[in-house]
Parts: C-alpha cells; structure tokens; sequence
C-alpha cells in the first residue's frame, strides 16, 4: 500500500495545481481534484474522500462514502461519474435482483445528464422516492413480430427522466400484461444518456453487464458573501475564484475571468499569461501580462488604436504632434461613424430575422392549417384572437418561474395579466414537430367551437413563438383532485358541493357528445382535468387529446391514450374509442366522489393494490357500500340519494360499453337528484337492467400487478400511458 501512495505522488506532480498540497492528484488515468483527496486531510470531508485500489494489475478509484466505482470527476460541471448497478428480473430468479440507494450530503442523481431506462418485454419499470411513492417511469412492449428499432421508443426499450435533486433511488420491475411474455429478462437502471446513446445497440448489450455509468452531481456546504478586492462573491472559494449558490448551503465554485486552475484551493485560480500565447490576446505587435488580463504594446513609431491594433505615425524630418493630434481626431471620428453605421445596420438585420424567425415560427405552428380551418365551413374559430408573442412575455414577466401554475406531459401553463388587466391562463406547449402540429391546431379548433359555462374557455393562441401557445380564461380554485384528496376545514367538500359538480360535469360531456355542433370526444377525463372556478362551478379543462367525430361515426381507432384508474377497458383491448369510453371515466370521478379514495389504490388501502374502479364494484356486489364510503358523504348524504349515485356510478362502469348509459341520461338522472336534495321533486331512477360483475374481469390489464420485489408498484399516483411513449407523470 506504501508503494502504491509513493507511485501516485510521483505521477502527480503535475496535477499539484487540482490536488491539495503533498496528496495524490491521480488514481490510474483519473484525475483526482480537491476538494476530493485520497488519505487524511486531503478531501475536504469524508464524504468526498475516495480510495484508489490495485487489484490484479487493475486500478480502480471508489467513493468511500458509498463505494461507487469513479470513473470521472468534473470540476467545471460539478459532476462525478460512476458505474451504477443494474437492476434485472429473469424467469428463474425468485425476486429481482435490488437496486436501492441513498446518497450522501453532497450528492444527487443529476437529471440533466441521466435518464430511468427501461429495456425487456412488457417491462413496467417504476423509481420509487423515499415515501415508496411513484416518482417515475416507463413501459417497454413487445410481440413477436416486434423487432429492436433505432433509439429507445417504447418497443423492447423506453426511457424518462429523473425529478432533480433526487437522493434516494429505489428501482423496481413488473408487467402490466399478466399474460404477456414471461420468458424474456427485464432491465431497469439508471444510465448517462449519452454513453447510452453510443455505446448500447441492443438489449443483448445490456444482458452481459452489471454496471452502467452515470452521473451524480455534488455541492459543497459554505456560503456566497462579498469579497473587499473585487464585486464578485467569493465566499468559500478560494482567491480569484467566485461561487454560485443552487440552495441556501449547497454552491459550486469558479474561477474568475483570466485565472484558471482548482477553486476549491485557497491559491487554486492562477493568473493566465495571455501574452504566451497569441490566440489568447490578439496583439498586434506586443502584449504585457497583468493580473487577470493582459494590455497589448506597440512599437517606437507606432500608436495603439482601440485596444489591439497599432497604426504607424509619418512624420517629415521629426515628430509632428500636431499631425499626430489631427490623425487620431480623423480616426476617432472615423472609427466612431462607422461603429454607429454598423449598429444601425445590425439593428435593421436583427428586425428583419425576428419578421422573417415569426413568419416561419408561425407557419411551422399550425398558424396555415388553422387559416384553413378559419376559412371552411367546419371551422368557427372567428372570435379566437392571435396575441403576439411581445404581449405574452409582457403577461407572464418574460415567462418568470413564479407564475407557473402547473405542469404535464404536454406543456407549462403560467399565470398572466394581459395590458387591459384581465387574468389569464397560458399554456406553453413542448416543441413540437410536424407531425404533432394536427394535435395543437385540434384543441384550438374543438375550443373555438365550444360554448358552455362549465367547460374552460379559449380566448386565443400565438404561433409566432419556437412553441405554440395558448390562452385561456384563468380558473382561480385548482382542480376537483385538489379538494377530494387534501381536504382542509377552510372549504370542505360537502355533499351538496359534490353533486353539483358532479351534474356540471356530467351537463358538460352531454353537451360535447350530443349538442355540440360536431360530436366530440374528450378521451382524458379525470379529476386533475376538472378546474373549479372562483364560485367553486366545475370546468372541463384540456382538450389537447380529444377528437371532434362526423355525426355518423360510431367510433375513433387511435393509439391508446389516457391514464391508468380512469381508461376504458374496452378501449384498451379494442384501440376503439366511443363516447360510453367518456362515460366509464366519468363514472370513475363519480365513485372518487363518493369513497375520497385515488382512481388507484395502494396495497395498504385494501388486501392487495387494485384499482378503485374494481374496488368499489366489488364492495356493491357484497351489499358493503357504507364501508368505503367518505366520511362527510355518509354523515351529510341521505341515504337513498348516496345509493342511487353509486347506482348511477356503477352502470357507468359496466364492462360492456353498448350497456353503459349516456351522458344526456347520466346528466338528467343527477338534476332529478339536485333538485331532490333541494326538496322540489322526489329522487328520479331509470332503472337499468343489472349485470353480474366478475371481479377477475375487473383487474384487466388497467390494473397494477399486485406486488413486486420492492413493494407496490402504484401507491395513487396518475399515470399517463400510451403504446409507444414513456410513462409520464401528470402534475
């Protein structure tokens, strides 16, 4: 061990400038800066104190804090990579194999470089926090006509990424299809994206390795403070360094402008001698170092102009100071009136490419096809306003993280005040490419056509910008979710509340199905899609998925998209998507109504993790309603009127879609209960015929697996799922 400490003091002499005095700088080819050290006294704690091992010819550098392989430390970027175990489950493995960390004070899993990474057949790959909730995700599909494609697109393989500043990682693997393939392994791990990108081919290449790099960042604890010498803030630096702070504690250092070295090290940052090195100063005939900087110097006979070039100076038997004064004024006044015609000239160019970037922005947005729909007789988008890019920063202060109000999969929406004062929700798509154009154009055009007090209203769009946006009225009171699932003594959720806005919802889908002017489907219906406005009216919200339909068509074939607890299980074995799958999503918010339970439930909340759907079924066929009942419900609900809601929940969600009622029935049953409630007429039922329900059918493939080698898979939180995209987390 002795020799091996000798032999990297050697080596490292030339790295003394990134190691602390009289300590190793290297292990094998890696370098290893301060504030990491190998040994006492040379890391500035023991979380970064690493371990270089020889064994078998073989060098190798380890985190001592928790025994990661290093394989590269970055003092510009804050990051350390590392080889990180994989997670897998094959047929003849009892359990899957664990892949469970915590990291220490100053580290985190760095979202910007890695992403989850899931690789097999019908492979549900869930990141589970530190609570055991779902954090994170992705399905990969197969079938056997299936073959490995180019890139990580959900077919054997899918990919999503990490929420930042992430600590702790608990993996775990499952299939959706109980029946789907079971001889093939399955891989979850987290992956440095780009090695990803180049190094893995197939899922072959994976099946041989048990580590995968990736990437942690790290912080030091200290504090930004002013410095007396210069303006910038020094703090736990060293000299001629300055910090940034991400967290009150937590901040990364940096060496100033003209200084380079380690600035972590009190004399880390060294000055740079500019003037060694031509590319680095731009003299024209001499230069002189100076402390950070450097100044260029001119010959005998030669003056320096602006600060690199040197003009010759003529003179007739001896210097002329007054040739010299009225060649320099003729210069000066040169140089001055071409810099101003450059600027102007800038100025025309830059106004030109921003008219010509917003044409483009504009016609790659939609901004043709939505003059098409504006000009045909299918359209009725006359009264949406076009807002120019200029007033939608003005609205949301150049689009400040503190007017965020939410965001999903589709895009950002942010809080904004439009120059007449008026409140406004905007939402800021992702970029989209061309063939997502149809979907953006879709809910511009389904908005414009809508007319109705409880389904959220269009006020405009702008595609001048790199992503289209667009403008709604703002609902002040968040969303039904909020009010079910975090209840609070300010504003309870009564009964009376919960039926009225059950009938609003319910007034709203008859409206889309049956009395708009095209029917229109809204295929993700569910309680984060239901805004309650400053009188607590409910609103329909997010259109971005739905299909406007010709009134002879039955039915829409689509790619599977929805959200696990809520989607239609007909839709999911068929791709066939009809209004009665409207009506089994909104039977699933009735019964979240009734029970306060999440559309999916964790293994604590009943024998094993099923869906709410199923859940409630169950308890109407075995005559035990009152047990999963919400407390407020049973203590303020009649009796009958409670049965009859749940009645009407239940047929809502009948297996066979042809037996389900419509909205239009669904809506006039829940008013002849409002009123009752109110005392004008007596509760109305239409009686359906009664179908036995199989619970096996009721845990289908929209159901979670039950367990898993790290717990439940789900523990309610809502799950956006499609057949070729990662699984995403709606916020």
């Amino acid at each position: 061990m002795l020799n091996i400490v000798i032999l990297l003091l050697w080596v490292t002499r030339g790295e003394a400038s990134l190691a602390k005095p009289d300590c190793p700088g290297i292990c094998g080819s890696i370098s290893i800066p301060y504030p990491f050290g190998i040994g006492d006294n040379c890391s500035l704690d023991s979380s970064f104190s690493v371990v270089c091992s020889d064994y078998q010819s073989l060098t190798q550098l380890f985190l001592e804090s928790f025994n990661l392989e290093v394989l590269q430390i970055s003092l510009e970027g804050g990051t350390v990579r590392v080889n990180h175990p994989i997670i897998s489950k094959c047929p003849d493995m009892v359990t899957a194999s664990d892949s469970i960390a915590t990291l220490p004070g100053p580290f985190t899993y760095s979202d910007t470089y890695n992403r989850f990474t899931s690789m097999g057949c019908d492979n549900l790959a869930l990141l589970h926090g530190e609570a055991t909730n779902i954090i994170s995700g992705c399905l990969s599909i197969c079938n056997t006509s299936s073959s490995i494609q180019t890139g990580c697109n959900g077919i054997y393989c899918c990919q999503t990424s990490i929420p930042p500043s992430l600590k702790f990682l608990n993996a775990s693997l499952g299939s959706v299809n109980r029946d789907g393939d079971q001889n093939g392994c399955k891989y979850a791990f987290l992956v440095d994206q780009k090695w990803f990108i180049e190094e893995v081919k197939d899922i072959d290449s994976i099946a041989s390795m048990e580590y995968v790099p990736a990437v942690l960042d790290w912080r030091i604890r200290g504090e930004c403070y002013g410095n007396e010498s210069n303006s910038n803030t020094r703090g736990s630096c060293g000299n001629n360094a300055y910090c940034r702070a991400n967290q009150t504690t937590a901040l990364q250092c940096f060496c100033e402008s003209g200084y380079d070295g380690n600035p972590y090290l009190p004399s880390g940052c060294q000055d740079i001698d500019e003037c060694t090195n031509y590319s680095l100063n731009g003299c024209d005939q001499g230069c002189t170092n100076t402390k950070g900087s450097y100044k260029c110097l001119c010959r005998p006979g030669y003056v320096l102009l602006g600060n690199y070039s040197c003009f010759k100076l003529y003179s007739d038997g001896g210097s002329s100071r007054k040739k010299v004064i009225v060649i320099g004024t003729c210069t000066g006044l040169g140089v001055l009136i071409l810099l101003l015609g450059v600027w102007w000239f800038w100025n025309v160019i830059k106004r030109r490419r921003e008219t010509k970037l917003k044409e483009r922005f504009f016609k790659r947005n939609g901004g043709l096809l939505l003059q098409q729909q504006v000009s045909s007789d299918k359209g009725n988008v006359e009264a949406t306003k076009l807002f120019t890019s200029k007033e939608l920063e003005q609205a949301t202060d150049n689009y400040n993280m503190n007017r965020i109000l939410g965001q999903g999969g589709q895009g950002t929406v942010y809080k904004g005040m439009l120059t007449d004062g008026k409140i406004v929700a905007i939402k800021k798509s992702k970029k989209v490419d061309e063939s997502q154009l149809e979907q953006f154009i879709n809910e511009v055009v389904i908005l414009s056509q809508i007319n109705h007090r409880n389904v959220v209203k269009l006020l405009g769009c702008c595609l001048e910008t790199e992503v289209p946006m667009l403008v709604y009225e703002f609902i002040p009171n968040g969303t039904l979710f909020h009010y079910i699932h975090d209840q609070n003594e300010e504003f309870p959720l009564t009964w009376e509340l919960r039926l009225r806005i059950a009938a609003e919802v319910a007034g709203a889908l008859s409206y889309l199905h049956s009395a708009a002017s095209i029917p229109i489907y809204h295929r993700d219906i569910k309680t984060t899609n239901i805004l309650l406005d400053d009188k607590y009216r409910a609103k329909v919200a997010d259109f971005g998925t739905s299909r406007s339909v010709s009134v002879d068509q039955t039915h829409l074939t689509t790619l599977v998209h929805g959200t696990f607890g809520y989607l239609d299980p007909e839709y999911f074995r068929s791709s066939q998507f009809t209004e009665k799958s409207d009506v089994y999503s909104f039977g699933v918010v009735i019964v979240e109504l009734l029970t306060g339970q999440k559309p999916i439930l964790s293994a604590k909340s009943t024998e094993e993790g099923r869906s709410l759907a199923a859940y409630f079924i169950l308890a109407m066929k075995e005559n035990r309603l009152n047990d999963i009942l919400d407390a407020r419900v049973v203590k303020e609900g009649g009796k009958e009127e409670i049965l009859v809601v749940a009645r009407i929940a239940k047929r809502c969600l009948n297996m066979n879609g042809r037996k389900r009622p419509t909205m239009r029935e669904v809506m006039m049953e829940l008013e002849g209960i409002k009123m009752s409630n109110g005392g004008s007429s007596p509760v109305m039922e239409t009686h359906f015929e009664e179908e036995d329900y199989a619970v096996d059918e009721l845990t289908g493939p929209w159901d979670p697996p039950a367990s898993s080698s790290t717990g439940s898979f789900f523990s309610g939180s809502t799950i956006q799922v499609s057949d070729v995209k990662p699984l995403l987390f709606d916020k």
